[in-house]
């Protein structure tokens, strides 16, 4: 699998910056609006409706249609891993059902002195080209991995 990684610091507490990325609420507003992002629905791990934190176990079914062309996309995103320590926080999505044969999103979160460090990291397979599409998805990736780092500084700093 290709990988693709992108950090920024952010100059907000790391309780506020991890709380903040823990929820739907801040996935819905870190995704560029021309991405057309839908969240369809959220079953937490109890099976309970849309629930306040993306916990181990939670399902979120998504749709974008980038730009507005073509069929929206969807898939199932599966909350698979969530640690909390003193300082550092992480969480791992992996994508089901959707435009990417294999994608696992690792949401990474260190403090810093009054900081945060934000680090995404996607592990994924690039449909039908596989590895040698990879470059074609970083492409897609950066301006979307940008805007969500600049969003995250602007509503948080």
């Amino acid at each position: 699998m290709a990988t693709y990684q992108r950090e920024v610091w952010v100059d907000a507490p790391f309780d506020e910056v991890w709380k903040f990325h823990s929820t739907t609420d801040g996935l819905e507003a870190l995704t560029p609006d021309w991405m057309h992002l839908r969240v369809e629905g959220i079953r937490g791990p109890d099976g309970e409706s849309n629930p306040d934190v993306l916990e181990t176990g939670t399902q979120i079914r998504l749709s974008l249609q980038p730009f507005g062309v073509g069929p929206r996309q969807r898939w199932i995103s599966t909350i698979t891993r969530r640690e909390e320590d003193d300082g550092s926080a992480m969480f791992q999505d992996e994508m089901s059902n959707g435009p990417f044969p294999e994608w696992t999103h690792t949401h990474q979160f260190y403090a810093g002195d009054g900081k945060t460090l934000v680090r995404d990291r996607v592990k994924y397979r690039f449909p039908a080209l596989g590895e040698a599409g990879s470059p074609l998805a970083k492409v897609g990736f950066e301006p979307m991995f940008r805007y969500r780092h600049e969003k995250t500084k602007k509503l948080l700093e």
